[in-house]
């Protein structure tokens, strides 16, 4: 199956924003930061009611993310995405449907998917018209305390079952277990506070970004 996320992602790290109260101009400095380091994908995650402040972040996301080649994903907010002309739309299971996001954004956007600990979901989500799917939360969260902590060996499965759909693992992801995730199948590792909650965003970054290119040097 050959997804719009199939083209657009490749494989390496995808940093979602840390939601705080930071001043103006600090998430984005700090998302330059990771960018540098290797980031490939961003997603803007922000669940604040300030539109004004969410759509001039978002802009600037976006133009920082045009500048390094990468990709930006809004999560949950498709009137959002749709507005800046984002990359794509990133929903859980209590958000809009991935038909729905596709109606707004059109055929180019990368929908991606929450899928948790379930494959159905998983299968689900792909009928609808999703372009990846992701699992977790695999270790313990400091953003997600509470979520489902699926085994590693999903990520296989998935594989199995799901072809070249290309599948992000998230959940306190760290650079000593990420490697077990990509060697399990994950193509990207979603992390907020290992890189956001650093005082170096761009050296995290670079260490995460360094765990693939370690997979594919093992791979030749």
């Amino acid at each position: 199956m050959d997804t719009n996320a199939d083209r657009a992602l490749g494989r390496g790290l995808y940093a979602v924003t840390l939601e705080n109260d930071s001043p103006p101009g600090t998430r984005v400095r700090a998302v330059r930061a990771a960018l540098r380091g290797g980031a490939r994908v961003v997603q803007y995650r922000d669940k604040s009611t300030d539109a004004a402040r969410r759509r001039a972040e978002a802009s600037a996301l976006l133009a920082a993310c045009r500048d390094a080649g990468a990709r930006l994903i809004v999560n949950d907010d498709i009137a959002l995405a749709a507005e800046i002309g984002a990359d794509g739309v990133h929903v859980g299971r209590d958000d809009a449907s991935p038909r729905a996001a596709r109606a707004a954004l059109g055929p180019a956007a990368i929908i991606g998917v929450s899928c948790y600990d379930s494959l159905e979901l998983a299968e689900a989500a792909m009928a609808n018209g999703a372009d990846y799917v992701a699992f977790g939360s695999f270790f313990p969260s400091p953003t997600k305390p509470h979520a489902v902590r699926p085994d590693i060996a999903l990520l296989t499965r998935a594989r199995a079952r799901l072809g070249r759909v290309p599948l992000v693992a998230i959940g306190g992801i760290t650079p000593e277990n990420g490697a077990d995730l990509v060697a399990a199948g994950a193509d990207m590792l979603a992390v907020v506070t290992g890189v956001f909650a650093t005082p170096d965003p761009e050296a995290a970054a670079r260490t995460y970004a360094a765990l693939f290119a370690a997979s594919s040097a093992a791979a030749r």
